[in-house]
């Protein structure tokens, strides 16, 4: 590259920012961070809706608004119409929550098709806009044997695709049926002060984005673009 040749001819001028402190707003929020917490499985007692119940004990404490999605009833992806209740439900707390936490069993070495059916359920676009995009997402899973990371890792992929601030720490609970006592609550246990952590880092990323989680995914791809062509490009049918 010549060090004298600096234009950039594709830009469009208009559209181009440079980023900048002075962008982001000073946080102003002062209503309780709203978590919407998902789980992975149908059983009785399901341990990833165990976790997540813990998980949401721990937040309520922090100060958090939380809210737990029951999938039980939920169709298959593109079985029924938007209009289906337990949809319409889903999506309604998608819109609603600014952090989130998925919580899975590892299955055959991957996360249940329970949870993938809940994030499947929602579009990548509501009006030329991701209704995830910006906020923030705590995975975890729940093993029945040892220790893995199968499910967490695929779901930091699909937390990723669908433009969430994914935060680093996670939580893989191993031998989850030994984990939780004859109330349903979980032990004492390094696993349960990971889970502590986990929501104490979802909570400090959430009170710090929220206020600026449409700056963080502002893109200039799309500025050039038009929300039509946005819609178009997110929504295609034939996919």
């Amino acid at each position: 590259m010549s060090s004298e040749d600096l234009t950039l001819p594709n830009i469009e001028e208009s559209e181009f920012k440079i980023p900048h402190n002075k962008d982001f707003k000073t946080p102003e929020s002062t209503h309780k961070p709203r978590i919407l917490l998902l789980y992975g499985s149908l059983r009785k007692r399901s341990f990833s809706r165990l976790a997540v119940e813990e998980a949401a004990r721990i937040l309520t404490k922090m100060g958090a608004e939380t809210k737990i999605f029951n999938p039980q009833g939920l169709p298959l992806p593109d079985a029924e119409e938007p209009t289906h209740p337990k949809v319409a439900e889903l999506r309604e707390l998608m819109m609603w929550s600014e952090g989130q936490v998925w919580c899975s069993p590892e299955r055959h070495g991957s996360m249940t098709g329970i949870i993938k059916s809940q994030i499947d359920w929602v579009p990548l676009n509501l009006g030329g806009v991701r209704p995830t995009q910006g906020k923030t997402l705590a995975v975890m899973q729940v093993c029945g044997g040892s220790q893995s990371f199968n499910a967490v890792n695929q779901m930091r992929i699909l937390g990723r695709w669908m433009r969430m601030i994914t935060i680093p720490n996670q939580s893989s609970v191993a031998k989850a049926f030994a984990e939780f006592d004859d109330n349903d609550r979980m032990k004492p246990s390094p696993y349960y002060n990971r889970i502590v952590d986990v929501m104490e880092e979802l909570m400090r990323f959430t009170l710090m984005t929220r206020d600026n989680a449409d700056y963080l995914v502002d893109r200039y791809s799309e500025r050039v673009e038009t929300a039509e062509q946005v819609s178009q490009r997110v929504n295609q049918r034939s996919i």
